[in-house]
């Protein structure tokens, strides 16, 4: 792909966070930069700072009979950013294996009957994604390969493939909390001391480069891909 293919990219890059300030923010922050500098234009669409509303309603309802159905202005709004971006990058907590509910919402409300799926060949075709789940359990708790499993067969089957998506990554970053936790073989929710100081820094140092290990192989494999 050459440099100006490039930089007519666009990569949508969508925050599932209700605070600015979180770990989920910094990450997606640092997601887009590196996209830019990867040369694709960024379009950073925070959720909750846009006021999407996640809960269904009759505007959004889809029609079985009727994939030609017009939806809202707000959600066709969002299918636009959708198809405008060549790929997407979703970045969220973990909260019950799984994705936050407004996230979900987004999913629910635009990734609609008509637009998203229930066409032979879908209007999503080709697109990739990359889902960057910060989760608070440690690198060896045994849930992890379960969480894994789990975000891949409905993030990537269920959702991304079903859609159309040619690729879907799901990039699962653990020690997303400060007070590391775990549940033992009996059940038991050991949860350590808070790590602060030059461990905190470590801590926050290793989520980034394995974030950005993630974002950097999703562009080199779009790249080819291109």
């Amino acid at each position: 792909m050459t440099q100006h293919d490039s930089l007519a990219r666009t990569a949508l890059v969508v925050v599932a966070h209700h605070r600015t300030d979180s770990l989920t923010a910094h990450t997606a922050r640092r997601a887009a930069v590196r996209l830019e500098a990867a040369g694709y234009r960024v379009d950073l669409l925070d959720l909750h700072a846009e006021g999407f509303d996640p809960r269904m309603n009759t505007a959004d309802q889809p029609d079985w009979n009727n994939r030609e159905k017009a939806y809202s202005d707000e959600v066709h709004a969002h299918m636009r950013r959708i198809l405008d971006a060549d790929v997407v990058v979703a970045v969220f907590p973990v909260y019950w294996q799984s994705v936050p509910a407004i996230l979900k919402g987004w999913i629910d409300r635009v990734w609609n009957y008509g637009f998203a799926y229930g066409r032979s060949k879908p209007r999503l075709d080709g697109k990739r994604i990359l889902w960057l789940g910060l989760a608070g359990a440690t690198t060896g708790d045994p849930v992890v390969e379960g969480m894994q499993t789990v975000l891949e067969t409905n993030l990537s089957e269920g959702i991304a493939y079903y859609c159309g998506f040619s690729h879907s990554t799901v990039g699962l970053l653990t020690d997303a909390e400060e007070r590391p936790q775990r549940v033992d073989a009996e059940g038991n929710l050991l949860v350590g001391e808070a790590v602060t100081g030059a461990e905190r820094e470590a801590q926050y140092a290793d989520l980034d480069r394995r974030a950005r290990e993630f974002v950097e192989k999703f562009v080199a494999e779009e790249r080819v891909a291109a």
